[in-house]
């Protein structure tokens, strides 16, 4: 059983302005920064959010997240989004095309649109239902906050 997380580690780092920047190395481009370690962890969980978003509307695999490496701190993918990335794989793995999948869910193709879609709010039991459809199954954990 194959088990997909979207939980990716990231840089935590200050510049010269007492800034605190943030990087991702598993995926190219995604950076952002914060005036406190909060701010920089909230504006690092959107950018995380928005980097998904455009390998979802590009059609793109979503790259596997890398171990932890020492001083780097690991982020989240929120819930709804890695849901919506785990779908989007799983579809490309299966060869599947939106229409497909459309016609096996009952709907129309748009809906799969919205579906897949991280900015389209999608009601979790239907995630997991399309999810269903590609033998995947969906599983939330609940972590004690770091």
């Amino acid at each position: 059983m194959t088990t997909q997380r979207y939980v990716f580690p990231a840089t935590f780092s200050t510049d010269d302005a007492g800034r605190i920047l943030v990087v991702f190395p598993d995926l190219p481009g995604a950076a952002t920064d914060g005036a406190n370690v909060a701010e920089a962890h909230a504006e690092a969980a959107d950018c995380l959010e928005e980097a998904i978003a455009g390998y979802i509307a590009e059609g793109r695999d979503i790259p596997v997240p890398s171990r932890r490496k020492a001083g780097q701190r690991l982020v989240p993918v929120p819930v709804q989004t890695a849901a919506k990335a785990a779908l989007h794989m799983a579809l490309r793995d299966a060869g599947m095309s939106r229409a497909a999948l459309a016609r096996a869910l009952g709907c129309d193709v748009k809906e799969v649109r919205r579906i897949l879609d991280p900015r389209h709010p999608t009601k979790l039991p239907r995630l997991a239902e399309a999810l269903t459809l590609l033998g995947k199954r969906l599983v939330l954990e609940v972590r004690d906050a770091a």
